[in-house]
């Protein structure tokens, strides 16, 4: 089932409302096949494009959604194990610079994405209704293992069409 506005911080719902799926494993294999297969269709020529200063390239992109992805999925793991502390928030333009994400192939960073997601697919498979509905407080509020899994898919879409809108249309 979609989250409701009360399971989880205001700003998540930019990212549940970019979801069309009503519930959190459909949402994730859905988004899987379509970040992969949108993936295939980048021009290897733009992977390491920026579309301007200081702005991530393609493959910096994609690596901050595996990132972000990794710890939304950790953060979804501490909730529904009852884990009451609350995480840490993190540096989303030291991870990118650190990432070396440009040194990479895009097939290596698919295959990641890939991996990471499949991941998070089996995590999601695991829990039950009762656990889905686990809340826990990050950063920016609390919220559910639910509203935080289709919040992993909305982060993704976002940036997905980011490259397709200031990237690709050169």
């Amino acid at each position: 089932m979609r989250p409701k506005e009360s399971e989880h911080p205001k700003y998540y719902n930019y990212y549940i409302d970019l979801i069309t799926q009503e519930d959190v494993l459909n949402a994730l294999t859905e988004s899987k096949k379509t970040t992969l297969d949108f993936i295939d269709t980048i021009p290897i020529e733009l992977a390491n494009y920026a579309y301007a200063d200081l702005k991530w390239t393609v493959k910096q992109v994609l690596i901050h959604c595996v990132d972000t992805e990794r710890i939304f999925a950790t953060r979804a793991l501490g909730f529904a194990r009852g884990d009451s502390q609350k995480p840490n928030s993190y540096d989303e333009n030291s991870y990118a610079v650190n990432s070396h994400a440009n040194l990479r192939s895009i097939t290596d960073i698919s295959e990641e994405f890939e991996a990471v997601r499949n991941s998070t697919i089996l995590l999601f498979k695991s829990f039950s209704f009762e656990t889905l509905m686990a809340k826990g407080d990050t950063p920016s509020g609390f919220a559910t293992v639910n509203s935080v899994g289709f919040t992993i898919c909305g982060h993704t879409n976002h940036h997905l069409n980011i490259i397709k809108e200031r990237y690709l249309k050169k």
